[in-house]
């Protein structure tokens, strides 16, 4: 069991870190994503999941940058856009 945590080191943990960065995604007009997945290892946080656009994956790396300078942000989100289907689906 640990002990009690020193002044300001919840921030310096990562799963709040984590949290925090999550939290800062969905909350942001820009990307109001929920589906991202944020993983920080020391200064490092990694990006995954999928987004509708470039842009989009773009606006996650602006975002978290402007909430955590300090941090090397590794964005491995998958754009994948959504098109119309070829077909007409005939429903009997």
């Amino acid at each position: 069991m640990s002990g009690p945590l020193e002044p300001g080191e919840v921030h310096r943990r990562p799963e709040y870190t984590a949290a925090r960065l999550r939290r800062a995604l969905a909350e942001d007009p820009r990307t109001a994503e929920l589906g991202i997945q944020v993983d920080v290892r020391g200064e490092h946080v990694y990006l995954s999941g999928t987004v509708s656009s470039q842009p989009c994956k773009e606006h996650l790396v602006a975002v978290l940058h402007e909430r955590e300078p300090q941090l090397r942000l590794h964005n491995d989100v998958r754009v994948v856009e959504a098109t119309e289907p070829d077909d007409t689906e005939v429903l009997s």
